[in-house]
């Protein structure tokens, strides 16, 4: 994708400064320039004075400022920054949900018509061939006296799902939805969800897929980024491959050595699950990845893009019909 610049002004906010200093410098230079940063400008009642919180706006900035500071954060001011994490969450999920639910709970059904009118259910070939005895053959043109829809009818073979998000700290927008959207689908009764975030480390959080605050609160961002260990983590959850699903989100930048990743996703692909690559998991799906690494995974049949979480609930409804 080419990249042009504009004359817009300048958009930083604390998280994408917190995240541009966690690229660049070590942790413990990362910890000075924070706390020099919350003194010189005067950003410490964020941190200590729940009553600023409280008046800030809740959204998605805030929400990912939070995350970032979350380690500075004590007793009522933590308390106030969960409410806002529930908040913020729930407005996410209220916009996921619905077009998430349509693609998964089920696929066309061409025997039952919709109460339902939308060109997404729209009955082409029963539209057709119900209105041919009104076909106009001086002025070929078919009138539609009818137009019929189709209904959806529900499946319940239910799908393992398992969700591992790369939790350095360019993936936080990818974090935050995929946590949401974890928790979407871990309400279908069609699928059972795993959501596990790494670093060099594994942490699962399936446990939390309840609880939306407490899975973004458990994210600690920053550190390397250790895919292999990853997939060979979600590989042990892994019980019936021809049915179950795994979703890295990662800009698989690896830190550890490539063919270790190559072998685990082949290993995993050969037993029959479905690998699925996403290199962004926001609305805006900024493909920023290796692509050497996507192009290797992509030739082993894995499926390799950059998808909005509506357009992974589609996709994941097509694998699944």
């Amino acid at each position: 994708m080419r990249r042009e610049g504009g004359r817009e002004a300048s958009r930083l906010t604390a998280a994408t400064w917190i995240t541009k200093i966690r690229r660049l410098f070590p942790k413990e230079t990362v910890e000075i320039l924070e706390r020099h940063a919350l003194e010189r400008y005067q950003l410490t009642e964020l941190l200590t004075d729940k009553e600023v919180l409280e008046k800030l706006e809740p959204n998605r900035e805030l929400l990912k400022t939070i995350l970032q500071l979350k380690h500075l954060m004590k007793g009522e001011v933590l308390d106030t920054a969960r409410r806002i994490v529930k908040k913020v969450a729930e407005e996410i999920a209220q916009k996921l949900d619905q077009d998430i639910r349509r693609s998964l709970l089920g696929s066309l059904d061409r025997n039952n018509a919709s109460p339902v009118r939308s060109i997404r259910n729209l009955d082409v070939k029963k539209t057709i061939r119900r209105n041919l005895r009104h076909y106009d053959r001086e002025k070929g043109r078919l009138m539609l006296e009818q137009v019929y829809f189709s209904s959806r009818t529900r499946r319940y073979n239910r799908w393992r799902v398992v969700i591992a998000v790369d939790e350095s700290g360019s993936m936080l927008d990818s974090v935050i939805h995929s946590a949401v959207m974890a928790g979407i689908f871990a309400r279908l009764p069609m699928l059972d969800t795993r959501l596990v975030i790494f670093d060099t480390q594994v942490v699962d959080l399936s446990a939390d897929l309840s609880d939306p605050v407490s899975t973004l609160m458990s994210i600690q961002l920053g550190g390397g980024t250790y895919i292999a260990g990853a997939l060979a983590y979600c590989e042990s959850l892994i019980e019936e491959p021809q049915r179950t699903m795994v979703v890295l989100v990662s800009d698989l930048c690896e830190g550890g050595s490539l063919s270790g990743l190559l072998s685990v996703s082949r290993g995993m692909i050969e037993s029959g699950a479905r690998l699925i690559c996403l290199t962004a998991l926001d609305h805006e799906a900024n493909p920023v990845y290796d692509r050497r690494t996507a192009e290797q995974l992509a030739a082993l049949g894995a499926y390799v893009g950059a998808m909005t979480p509506e357009a992974l609930g589609d996709f994941m409804g097509k694998v699944m019909g």
